[in-house]
């Protein structure tokens, strides 16, 4: 065994924060180098471990090393979306030399587990586990191949490996938390392994708490009982005794609800989703009280300091100057991609995230007519900017990123890049005036890519859902889609209608402002700035999970 027996933190704990805390999550996006996530639960928790370690908490995280990472985004001969897994090799990454095995269809299966040290990229201390290694077998090997494999087994196998293994691990390490704490409903299968540890639940539900960011029934995942047991995913404990432990019926394991049944407290994602998340499941029993923590990011990694100082002292003409070098240095990138040369002086508009058809990437390009004569207004020129990451297998959203790539061709002021990870997320922040949210209401849980945003000089223009409806005020630091009818209105008439108040509100507000009266834009860029720092700074998330969530445990 290495150094890392009876594992202590490699700093004091600040006197707020010596609650010992183990965070699962599936991934996490810390920095650049380390490809080890798809999306916005990813931010949301590289930020989580950048604040711990800012504020000093007694916090460590658990993941896994992901061989291929989720996938590298490039092109095909015609530019449409081309996913490719390359090996990732991590020399920052310490062999803790922890292994250990894990029961896997019975049979058992080596995790090994490595360490990212704080002073890295200064986050909390990070365990990532492994499965790809010569003592496994092929299949095996590749449970930690690729983040959220399309295969139903591998997937199931990849939340034993965090969930069990995690739990597992925490134990090697003489860690002994307080509380262990899932982002998200993969590592449920630690509660498993913990009740085999402390033989009744309700020791396991003293420990466990859980965060929800999923706003809808049909989102959060299930599997099949007789599938998750054939794999040993109830580490020893027969179907009858699931059911009883987590009230399941049916033929199908609810990861989500048994997470909420082992835990004896749970937070959604934004004060809406709390909202939402307590109606879902409020017709279901042995529930805890779900409370809203809203999402944040993390100021110090995402914002650009050279813009808050120049507010900060007043400095109108270094602010303004300022902004306009962030797009040009982020339109070279554009360039380097596409071969189009955007010009810093005109209205950049952007919608970058995760591609998905509940967030309706391609809504403002629906209605060819009105788009084509938006992007060739002379009077109030505009560019438009398309970037990010379906799922590989989610043929849909590959469409439509694909058709937004044709479309691209036909106009030099419009351009779809790809590799949308965490250095192109914050230059095309700071490449855009606007950033674009378009939302079905109310399936954004929180949607946090508008703060960093914000963070970078950039205005919100959104549907009203997630953290928006906690921060945006229209006309002063932000522009809102107004809000449908959506329980009465079809999928195709809420579309329309929010197609019409987008177009509105971008051709009679946000186009004439921009050019028209430069100190009114600036006073809401600089509006934006001021309040997303002080309420959606991941500091402030960090210390509510220790006094709203962790503080009962």
């Amino acid at each position: 065994m290495s150094s890392f027996k009876n594992y202590t933190l490699p700093y004091t704990p600040a006197p707020k924060y010596t609650k010992a805390v183990a965070y699962f999550s599936m991934e996490y996006a810390i920095h650049q180098p380390l490809k080890n996530y798809s999306g916005g639960l990813g931010f949301l928790s590289g930020s989580h471990l950048r604040s711990a370690y800012e504020l000093k908490q007694n916090l460590i995280g658990i993941g896994i090393a992901w061989k291929y990472g989720y996938y590298d985004q490039s092109r095909h001969q015609d530019q449409t979306l081309k996913p490719e897994w390359y090996e990732k090799n991590y020399s920052f990454l310490e062999d803790t030399g922890i292994k250990f095995t894990i029961p896997v269809h019975n049979q058992p299966v080596w995790v090994k587990a490595y360490y990212l040290p704080p002073e890295v990229f200064n986050s909390a201390p990070l365990f990532l586990l492994s499965t790809d290694l010569p003592e496994n077998d092929y299949l095996s090997q590749t449970i930690t191949h690729k983040l959220y494999d399309s295969d139903t087994a591998a997937k199931i196998a990849q939340m034993m490996v965090l969930g069990i293994g995690g739990a597992m691990l925490v134990d090697i390490l003489g860690f002994n938390p307080e509380v262990y704490h899932l982002n998200e409903a993969h590592g449920v299968s630690c509660a498993f392994y913990l009740m085999k540890k402390y033989g009744k639940k309700e020791e396991v539900q003293k420990r466990m708490v859980f965060t929800t960011h999923t706003p809808e029934e049909a989102g959060n995942e299930k599997h099949e009982i007789p599938l998750c047991d054939k794999m040993s995913y109830f580490y020893g404990h027969s179907i009858e005794e699931i059911r009883d432990l987590t009230g399941m019926e049916g033929n199908l394991f609810n990861h989500s609800l048994a997470a909420l049944r082992f835990s004896h407290a749970a937070n959604g994602v934004s004060k809406l989703h709390g909202e939402v998340s307590r109606h879902l499941w409020g017709g279901f029993a042995d529930i805890p009280a779900i409370q809203s923590i809203t999402n944040a990011q993390n100021w110090k990694y995402w914002a650009d300091k050279q813009l808050y100082r120049f507010m900060e002292e007043a400095d109108n003409a270094g602010f303004d100057d300022r902004k306009r070098y962030l797009k040009k240095r982020a339109f070279e990138l554009v360039a380097d991609q596409t071969g189009k040369v955007f010009d810093p002086d005109v209205l950049t508009v952007v919608w970058a995230r995760r591609f998905a058809a509940y967030k309706r990437p391609d809504l403002i390009a629906r209605n060819l007519e009105k788009f084509n004569a938006l992007v060739s207004n002379k009077q109030f020129p505009i560019q438009i900017i398309w970037a990010g990451k379906p799922y590989p297998m989610d043929y849909g959203a590959i469409s439509t990123f694909n058709s937004l790539v044709h479309l691209s061709k036909q106009h030099k002021n419009v351009a779809v890049c790809v590799g949308y990870e965490l250095t192109l997320s914050k230059r095309l922040k700071q490449a855009s005036d606007i950033w674009l949210n378009t939302p079905r209401v109310p399936r954004e849980a929180s949607g946090t890519s508008g703060m960093t945003a914000a963070m970078n000089g950039s205005v919100n223009f959104s549907a009203y859902d997630g953290w928006i409806c906690e921060f945006a005020r229209h006309g002063e630091n932000s522009f809102i889609v107004p809000q449908a009818n959506y329980q009465e209105l079809s999928i195709e008439d809420q579309d329309e209608q929010d197609l019409e108040h987008l177009y509105n509100i971008l051709c009679e507000e946000i186009l004439p402002l921009y050019y028209s009266n430069k100190r009114k834009w600036r006073d809401m860029v600089q509006a934006g700035m001021q309040e997303v720092r002080t309420q959606f700074d991941s500091n402030r998330m960090a210390r509510e999970y220790y006094e709203l969530l962790y503080h009962s445990s």
